[in-house]
């Protein structure tokens, strides 16, 4: 004999769950073209373009609308505590910030110093209570696996600093050369072609889909993303 737990809905990991669907349930910009605005959150990037190591993922934001991120992130108040830790309305004051806007300005500033094009990338984002910024984050990464949060690290890096240049050049701009203070880093073995190779095989086995709750199925070269506890 089996028996249901019940559902809770102030669990916190379904109250994290609330916040990752509300985040999805946004309608998407244009990264390029996003105004200023007020608050701290979370958000998702996603990627239409023609690179050839992130066809099988463009493709399908492309045919269907965007449905599997490339990056995933947050912005948590000014004197906010990093990782698990949340910062109390004391603390900040209740002042003011635009911390989720200046998040993705940056990110646009990274891809604009590269060959990618800014115009391939739209967003979504939620300002949240920063309470529940750091858990949102982690339950979307889990579910999406995106290709810059696992894979190819260090999109969302900022300048280290004179003299913290010891670290090696992350993968990203090893792939996407352009961002002036990457280039000060060490050298990487992998060359931008093994990368891209990397990148592509990673999405030939489809983590962003598979060990989330979408899978694809394609046909006629039309791909679609489904809920795994649907069927035709």
């Amino acid at each position: 004999m089996t028996s249901d737990v019940p559902y809770n809905p102030l669990e916190k990991a379904n109250l994290g769950a609330s916040v990752a669907d509300a985040l999805l349930s946004r309608v998407a910009l244009p990264l390029a073209d996003l105004q200023p605005f007020n608050g701290a959150g979370i958000y998702a990037l996603y990627y239409t373009g023609s690179f050839d190591a992130y066809e099988k993922l463009s493709k399908i934001n492309r045919l269907q609308g965007p449905k599997v991120p490339i990056y995933v992130g947050k912005a948590i108040p000014e004197g906010g505590r990093k990782g698990g830790g949340v910062s109390l309305p004391s603390e900040l004051g209740n002042k003011p910030t635009k911390a989720l806007f200046k998040r993705l300005s940056e990110h646009a500033e990274s891809i604009k110093s590269t060959a990618l094009s800014i115009d391939d990338f739209v967003c979504r984002y939620l300002v949240v209570d920063d309470i529940w910024i750091p858990l949102g984050e982690s339950l979307l990464i889990a579910r999406f696996c995106p290709l810059w949060n696992l894979l190819l690290d260090g999109f969302g890096n900022h300048d280290p600093g004179k003299g913290r240049y010891n670290g090696l050049t992350p993968k990203w701009d090893v792939l996407h050369p352009g961002r002036a203070w990457a280039a000060k880093c060490q050298p990487r073995q992998e060359t931008a072609k093994q990368i891209a190779q990397e990148a592509k095989a990673w999405l030939a086995q489809a983590p962003a889909l598979m060990q989330s709750r979408y899978t694809v199925q394609e046909s006629e070269a039309q791909y679609r993303v489904t809920p795994l506890n649907q069927t035709d």
